[in-house]
C-alpha cells in the first residue's frame, strides 16, 4: 500500500509541541511526512525531535545548496499541505502574496489541485484582528481549508479564541482531506489562467524503418518531453503529448498519441495542429534528418519494408538516404492558429560556446521558434538521464540545473500575460 505524503508546515508558536502530536500520528497512519519549518518554529521544536518522528530532516533554509528549488519540488511531491500552527504572521503574508521565506514561498507555489490545510494558532486579539479575519477569508475564497480554531486557555494566560485545533481533530480532518484529493480544485484564477494555453508536446526518437525488424534511430528516450508534459498536466494545462513508440507511456497528461518514423510525426503534427486551436508547441522530439530511400542487397535494390527481413547471409548491404525537411521549420505554417508560439530544442555533440549559440541563433532564424532550450552531449548524464539545460529567448537566456527547473521555466513562459 503506497503512503500518503503529507507535506507539513510549522510557524512560530508555542503550539508547535501540539503539532509533533499530530506528525507523530500521521506517520503512524502509514502517511509520508516532510516537515518544513520556519527559523523561528525551531526555536519552540528542535531539528532532532522532529527528524525523529519523521524520519527526515527538517527543511528549513530556502537558499541551502541543493534546497532552492525546494518550493516547486515540495508541492509538486505532496498530496496534501498542513501548515499547523499557522501563525497570524504566515496568515495575513499568505493572503497578500508576500513570499518572504521558505514557509511563504511555498504557498505562493500551490496550485490548488490538491488539498492545504491551514490550522491557526494566536492570542485572541490577534486571531479576532479585522486584518486577520479578512486575510482568512481571503484564504477561505481562493479554496484553502481553515481549520477553525478552539477557545480555551492560551499561552499568555488569557482565555478566548485563538487556540490551535485539538491535535487529534487535526489529524481526523487531515485523514479525511487525503481520502477525497479530488476535491481540490484550482482557483478561479489559475483556472482563468491554464485554460487559455493548450499546448502539444513532443517526446522521444523517431525510428526510420530498413525492412520490418531493423529502424534507424537515435538515443533519445522522450524523457524530457514526457516530464515536460506531465509536469505542464499537473499545472492544469491542456496537453496532448506525441511520444515516440518505445518511449515509457504516461496516463498523467490529458491526451497522448504515438508516432514512429519521421513521415507519422509529420503527419500527427499536421493532423492536430490544422484541426484544433493549440496556443504552445514544445518540440522536444529527437527527429531523424535522414530518412531510408532505398536498400542495395546483393545488386537489388528494395524500398523501405518492402522486404520483410533483409537475409544476414549477405556480405553487405547499403543502405540509401534521403534528407527528411525540418517539422519544426513548418509548424507555424501547419498551424490553424497562426499566433502559435513554439518552443524548439537544439541539441549540440561537445560544441565550442560559439558553436552552440550559433546553432541556437541558426534555429531562431529557419523556425521562428519563440523560445530554444539548447543542451549539448556533454550535459547529459546517460546513466542516470540527468540533463542540463539553456532556455534562450531571442533577448537572453536563463540556465536550468535540471528539468524540474526547465519545467518550472517553461510554465512560467507559456502562461497568459494579461493573468499575471
Amino acid at each position: 500500500m503506497s503512503k500518503s505524503k503529507v507535506l507539513f508546515m510549522l510557524t512560530g508558536s508555542i503550539a508547535c509541541y501540539k503539532a509533533c502530536h499530530v506528525i507523530s500520528r500521521l506517520v503512524q497512519n502509514n502517511c509520508d511526512v516532510q516537515v518544513v519549518a520556519t527559523p523561528s518554529a525551531l526555536q519552540f521544536v528542535g531539528n532532532a525531535t522532529i527528524e525523529g518522528l519523521t524520519g527526515k530532516p527538517v527543511v528549513s533554509d530556502m537558499y541551502a545548496s541543493g534546497n532552492v528549488m525546494d518550493h516547486i519540488h515540495l508541492m509538486r511531491w505532496a498530496d496534501l499541505i498542513l501548515v499547523a500552527p499557522a501563525t497570524a504572521s504566515f496568515i495575513n503574508k499568505a493572503a497578500q502574496g508576500v513570499g518572504d521565506d521558505l514557509v511563504q514561498t511555498l504557498f505562493l507555489a500551490h496550485d490548488f489541485k490538491k488539498p492545504f490545510l491551514v490550522a491557526p494558532a494566536m492570542n485572541t486579539s490577534m486571531y479576532l484582528h479585522p486584518v486577520t479575519q479578512k486575510s482568512l477569508k481571503t484564504l477561505k475564497e481562493l479554496g484553502i481549508q481553515i481549520l477553525d480554531t478552539a477557545s480555551g486557555i492560551l499561552a499568555c494566560g488569557e482565555e478566548g479564541w485563538g487556540k490551535l485545533l485539538d491535535p487529534d481533530q487535526i489529524l481526523k480532518l487531515t485523514l479525511e482531506a487525503l481520502k477525497q484529493p479530488q476535491t481540490a480544485s484550482a482557483s478561479p484564477a489559475a483556472k482563468t489562467a491554464t485554460q487559455k494555453v493548450k499546448v502539444l508536446v513532443t517526446a522521444g526518437g523517431t525510428q526510420e524503418p530498413i525492412d520490418t525488424v531493423r529502424t534507424i534511430t537515435n538515443l533519445s528516450s522522450g524523457r524530457t518531453g514526457i516530464k515536460l508534459a506531465e509536469y505542464l498536466t499537473q499545472m492544469g494545462f491542456d496537453v496532448t503529448l506525441l511520444q515516440a513508440h518505445g518511449s515509457k507511456k504516461t496516463s498523467n497528461v490529458t491526451r497522448s498519441d504515438v508516432f514512429v518514423s519521421f513521415d507519422s510525426l509529420n503527419a500527427k503534427m499536421k493532423h492536430y495542429l490544422q484541426g484544433e486551436n493549440f496556443t504552445h508547441v514544445i518540440h522536444a522530439a529527437a527527429v531523424s534528418d535522414y530518412s531510408v530511400d532505398f536498400i542495395e542487397v546483393a545488386g537489388e535494390k528494395h524500398r523501405p519494408l518492402e522486404v520483410k527481413k533483409v537475409s544476414s547471409d549477405s556480405d553487405s548491404m547499403s543502405i540509401h538516404l534521403k534528407r527528411n525537411p525540418k517539422i519544426v521549420d513548418h509548424l507555424k505554417e501547419y498551424s490553424k492558429n497562426k499566433d502559435l508560439q513554439v518552443i524548439a530544442f537544439k541539441l549540440t555533440s561537445h560544441a565550442s560556446f560559439e558553436e552552440k549559440l550559433t546553432a541556437v541563433k541558426k534555429l531562431f532564424t529557419n523556425s521562428h521558434a519563440d523560445l530554444v532550450v539548447h543542451n549539448d552531449m556533454t550535459d547529459i548524464d546517460i546513466s542516470s538521464g540527468a540533463h542540463k539545460f539553456t532556455l534562450y529567448s531571442p533577448e537572453s537566456s536563463v540556465p536550468c540545473e535540471n528539468l524540474d527547473r526547465l519545467a518550472s521555466e517553461l510554465a512560467q513562459a507559456i502562461i497568459p500575460k494579461d493573468t499575471i
